[in-house]
């Protein structure tokens, strides 16, 4: 038995809008070269016709059907999969135990590209909307876990690219040229299993 890859914690994939776990094809099998277990799950639907707490509630179930009550998870989260994911550990009770959670090019302030439709999923993610002012408001709540933010500043679905700033954690740019190609390039999976290594906090006393 290898005793560092029992270590490690699981690793769940969220993919963003119109996408789907497939998209992290090349992510999941290099962190598996890196003797890491990956996970992916299908967000239905994924074009942003119900929510983002809807589809948070996907994550749940997905947890509990995959894993034990004590398994504690590592959580990288992909364009609106990172908010979802946020959603997840926020309100849903995901930050009993998520220990790391890494978002790619997620819209943390809102994207102008939402204003493109009416569908409640996209409207939750224009900036100032209640949904992320309500999320934005206790963010404080990821200091209780390892959070790092990677993003481009060349995205053009993520408008402004700085909305993937967020004001704990760590924020790693990565100079990718299109909003896709931040789960191929070699830097973002560098930095993504980087991030996967770091020791987790202890709580405070």
């Amino acid at each position: 038995m290898n005793t560092e890859n029992q270590q490690h914690n699981p690793v769940l994939l969220v993919h963003g809008i119109e996408d789907t776990g497939a998209v992290f094809n090349r992510m999941a099998d290099y962190l598996r070269q890196k003797s890491r277990s990956v996970y992916t799950l299908d967000l239905v639907p994924n074009n942003g016709d119900v929510g983002l707490d809807e589809l948070a509630k996907q994550i749940v179930n997905y947890v509990t059907a995959n894993f034990l009550p004590e398994q504690p998870l590592n959580l990288v989260g992909f364009s609106m999969g990172g908010i979802v994911s946020r959603y997840y550990i926020q309100r849903l009770g995901g930050i009993k135990r998520v220990q790391r959670l890494i978002t790619i090019s997620s819209p943390h302030q809102g994207t102008v590209v939402a204003y493109g439709s009416l569908r409640p999923g996209c409207v939750q993610m224009r900036p100032n909307s209640l949904f992320l002012k309500d999320l934005n408001a206790d963010v404080a709540m990821l200091k209780q876990l390892n959070f790092t933010s990677i993003w481009t500043p060349y995205d053009l679905m993520i408008l402004p690219a700085k909305s993937s700033q967020m004001p704990v954690g760590r924020e790693v740019i990565v100079p990718v040229a299109l909003h896709p190609w931040m789960l191929t390039d070699i830097r973002v999976l560098a930095t993504v299993t980087e991030a996967l290594a770091e020791p987790i906090k202890l709580p405070s006393l």
